[in-house]
């Protein structure tokens, strides 16, 4: 096999077209094998194969310099950069990360987990570059449903601006995870459905050529009009426009037609940008037929089926059953309507659901304007993929204290996707902001609870739930409004108090019962708000002066725990007061109970450390004891 004798990306260029062609098959079998074992992204990489070999074949990594938007389709770049042996701990802790790291290879040059950051990198490369006086070549690829984010435009503006050298190629699978929206799909469709453009752009630009006299004349009025022919045969020169100079589209299977282009566009001055048609899946029927399904997999062990929904299931139920009653609720995704839940609704209410493609920043400034005109929007989006949008959430949401319900899936740790991923900083950065109400709910009910209480209210709010399923409550209660900013006592205590939000609310639970069998009697409050908190409950403890112990899966710094410390502090309360939480680094990828495990989440841990502090409450008391009687 070829595959056996590539370590390297050197390994391949002394290899035939013919024999890249068998390596492709190759390696797209290896990703099967491996990915539908190890879990992973599916059909993205098999999209990507006979691509990535032409990079590698024609481009010399790591000097030339290729950044891979999102990453999660260079698996095969993995392979052909010397990981193949680390696929068997593909996504797994302490094994290799899904996405690109830095940290991992010298070929990993810029590393990614989110969308339309790869053109801007690209551009910061080619510009160093050429300020250090090197001459190696800047290669992007990024992905059609990426060019939706308006970062990617915003690069393409200032590289057509400069004319740097740099290549882009633009993946087109006619997908992101979901089907592309907009016009940039739109118009890119038209370009792919289009074959028969280059031929005849040649073509008429020979007849031309042949007629006497003027016909050299009439090709060059072509030209400097900006390619008449294209506009005549295409609906606009997008690209050209923008200063870049335009191939395709091309058949991003044929490795031939790859690997020639390549060598005729890598050496020519300023911006080009390759389209290149892909076919998301390619070599495995099912994911062909169905890549959205295909687009990520967790590997071949079939989960048994769900007692209970998870909480992703909870909110697209309870917010269909809410908008049948309100006309004034619509559904906002950014290409996230299937990982939400919230196709779901938009199945039921086609008219009030509106996915915005990869553009956090146009959805959270959309819900502002339909809220400004009476309606009630819900933007369903991963916490880590509202963190682009954090500006809008401030100025065009809060600032204007308009009624937008914030639905942050994937709050906390949510494994496999690692440190791009994780949803941890939500509330730290969240909670700074006015107007702005934060709840998470312990669990399924609760949400639905929170979701109705959420809708009623006439200014900002973020429900943040986490990814898993629920724990098991009965969905038939009717829904009721949560009071603002009330936390609820779960286990009453007298020793010590532990604050817990969201699923630390049980895990704390268990907690108190290892405290109880030691002889220690722990109160548990599931603090349902970040903000406001609840001042009263909060004083009341102070007044008990027992040792309180915040626990929440999210960021330290900033978090829940700060939040009661401020509180204290700014009242001049002295209580000794604990925060558990996650710790200031990135937390990489891995199971999500290994993780917790890792950062000390789980009720041992949280047991130990409630029985070390009252431990040393006692230790404290028993000295001022022994102070006071000399």
């Amino acid at each position: 096999m070829f595959l056996d004798r590539v370590t390297q990306p050197a390994d391949i260029q002394s290899l035939t077209l013919s024999q890249l062609e068998t390596l492709s098959e190759e390696i797209r079998a290896f990703l099967i094998e491996h990915i539908t074992k190890t879990g992973g992204h599916f059909g993205p990489n098999l999209g990507v194969v006979e691509l990535t070999i032409a990079l590698h074949y024609v481009f010399h990594s790591p000097v030339d310099q290729m950044v891979w938007d999102v990453g999660h389709q260079a698996y095969v770049h993995k392979i052909l950069t010397g990981r193949k042996h680390l696929f068997p701990t593909l996504r797994k802790f302490h094994g290799m990360a899904g996405f690109l790291k830095r940290s991992e290879s010298s070929h990993d040059v810029f590393g990614a987990g989110h969308a339309s950051t790869s053109l801007s990198a690209a551009l910061g490369l080619a510009i160093a570059r050429d300020l250090q006086g090197r001459d190696n070549h800047v290669i992007a690829v990024i992905g059609d449903g990426a060019m939706t984010g308006g970062m990617a435009f915003e690069a393409m503006n200032h590289a057509g601006h400069l004319q740097k050298r740099l290549l882009v190629i633009l993946n087109d699978n006619e997908m992101s995870i979901a089907q592309n929206v907009g016009a940039v799909s739109q118009y890119l469709n038209r370009l792919r459905t289009d074959p028969h453009y280059g031929k005849l752009k040649t073509e008429i630009e020979s007849l031309l050529r042949k007629i006497p006299t003027i016909g050299d004349r009439l090709v060059n009025a072509a030209e400097k009009a900006k390619d008449s022919v294209k506009y005549f045969l295409v609906e606009g020169a997008l690209f050209e426009e923008f200063g870049f100079t335009y191939f395709g589209p091309i058949p991003g299977h044929d490795l031939r037609t790859l690997v020639s282009l390549f060598e005729q566009v890598k050496d020519l001055n300023g911006p080009v940008i390759i389209h290149v048609v892909t076919q998301k899946g390619k070599g495995y029927p099912s994911a062909e037929t169905t890549p959205e399904k295909l687009h990520s997999i967790g590997g071949l062990v079939t989960s048994p089926k769900k007692a209970v929904p998870s909480f992703t299931d909870v909110f697209a139920s309870t917010i269909i059953e809410l908008a049948k009653v309100d006309q004034r609720i619509v559904g906002v995704t950014a290409a996230m309507g299937s990982g939400t839940g919230l196709v779901k609704f938009g199945d039921v209410f086609p008219d009030r659901y509106f996915d915005v493609g990869i553009a956090e920043q146009h959805a959270t400034t959309m819900c502002a304007g339909l809220a400004v005109n009476g309606m009630r929007p819900v933007f369903a989006v991963y916490s880590t993929f509202l963190q682009r949008a954090f500006d809008q959430v401030i100025h065009d949401v809060c600032i204007q204290n308009l009624p937008v319900v914030f639905a942050i899936d994937r709050a906390g740790l949510v494994g496999p996707d690692g440190e791009t991923h994780q949803g941890v900083f939500d509330m730290a950065y969240l909670r700074m902001i006015p107007n702005l109400t934060i709840m998470m709910p312990k669990d399924e009910g609760e949400l639905r609870h929170m979701l109705y209480t959420a809708l009623s209210m006439e200014g900002p709010v973020a429900v943040r739930y986490p990814r898993e399923d629920g724990v098991g409550v009965s969905l038939t209660e009717p829904m009721r409004l949560v009071p603002i900013g009330k936390s609820q006592v779960i286990r009453e205590g007298k020793d010590v108090a532990i604050l817990a939000i969201g699923p630390m609310v049980a895990v704390s639970e268990n907690a108190a019962l290892m405290l109880a069998d030691q002889g220690i009697s722990a109160k548990v409050i599931n603090m349902r708000f970040v903000k406001p908190l609840d001042g009263v409950m909060l004083e009341l403890l102070a007044t008990l002066s027992i040792p309180i112990i915040t626990v929440e899966e999210a960021s330290l710094a900033g978090g829940m725990g700060s939040a009661v410390l401020e509180y204290f502090a700014v009242r001049g309360i002295a209580s000794k007061v604990l925060p558990i939480g996650l710790p200031d680094h990135f937390i990489e990828h891995g199971s999500r109970p290994e993780l917790l495990h890792h950062v000390g989440l789980t009720a041992p841990h949280i047991a130990q450390i409630a029985a070390d502090l009252l431990d040393d409450k006692k230790a404290d008391r028993e000295h001022q004891r022994k102070t006071v009687n000399r």
